[in-house]
């Protein structure tokens, strides 16, 4: 399976496994990805999910262009397809738990595109980053460039999308495309993780729902963040903080 989920304590992989054509997505590994996706959040075991590779070498090197070449002149074949990008890069964004990618090599189009959808990015120092629809006369679609914006403003985001450069994991960081490198982007990116997963999930998974909803337009509290606000001061998780914060213990937030 070029896309599956393997749990390890409260971490859930996503796992890109197709490095002999550098983790190329076919329609059908976008069509996968969803369904991983579903499941991850269906365990009530897995706090936080990492996308990575399987295997050391590219994270992504975005869409199939073999298969994307031979299929496109196909309107029926295109329609399923951008489908299946477009549901595959919304599902990723808005999932319910936070999600960090790991990105060791390669991160280019469709890749690049997985990796500004997660809510964090950790890079290796080999790691190289582009977007490059205009390299093949094609238009970024509005979501996933609201996602390139959101991150990195729109002038760096005209660059990318204009040049369609490769830029160095510094220049990454230096721009906002990713929040860190480390010499090993998968441990690192593990070790967020699981700070994320031992941390209270009440905060953390309606944390990112009051950032989405910033992130969509939303500039004042309506009834749904201000009854979030309101109700976790009588959720568990509030009183098992102040109790282990007053014992000057660490608290299980189970």
């Amino acid at each position: 399976m070029t896309i599956r989920l393997e749990r390890a304590g409260a971490v859930g992989h996503l796992l890109i496994d197709r490095q002999a054509k550098r983790n190329a997505f076919t329609q059908a590994m976008w069509t996968a990805l969803p369904e991983r996706i579903a499941e991850a959040e269906a365990d009530p075991a897995i706090r936080v999910l990492l996308l990575r590779a399987a295997e050391p070498g590219a994270f992504s090197a975005g869409a199939d262009i073999a298969e994307f070449g031979e299929g496109a002149t196909d309107p029926e074949w295109r329609a399923r397809n951008q489908s299946a990008i477009a549901t595959a890069q919304l599902r990723l964004a808005r999932a319910a738990k936070p999600v960090v990618a790991a990105i060791e090599g390669d991160c280019v189009g469709g890749g690049c595109g997985l990796a500004i959808a997660c809510d964090l990015r950790v890079a290796g120092p080999a790691a190289r980053f582009g977007i490059t629809p205009a390299k093949l006369g094609l238009v970024y679609s509005l979501h996933d460039t609201k996602l390139l914006v959101d991150l990195v403003g729109p002038g760096q985001a005209k660059r990318i999308l204009f040049t369609g450069a490769l830029l160095d994991a510094g220049e990454a960081l230096r721009i906002g495309l990713v929040e860190t490198i480390a010499e090993d982007a998968t441990d690192a990116a593990l070790e967020w993780a699981e700070t994320i997963a031992a941390n209270s999930q009440f905060s953390v998974r309606h944390g990112k729902q009051v950032i989405r909803r910033i992130l969509d337009g939303q500039a004042e509290d309506d009834a749904v963040t201000s009854g979030l606000f309101a109700a976790a001061f009588t959720a568990p998780d509030f009183a098992e903080g102040v109790a282990a914060f007053l014992a000057r213990r660490k608290p299980d937030f189970a």
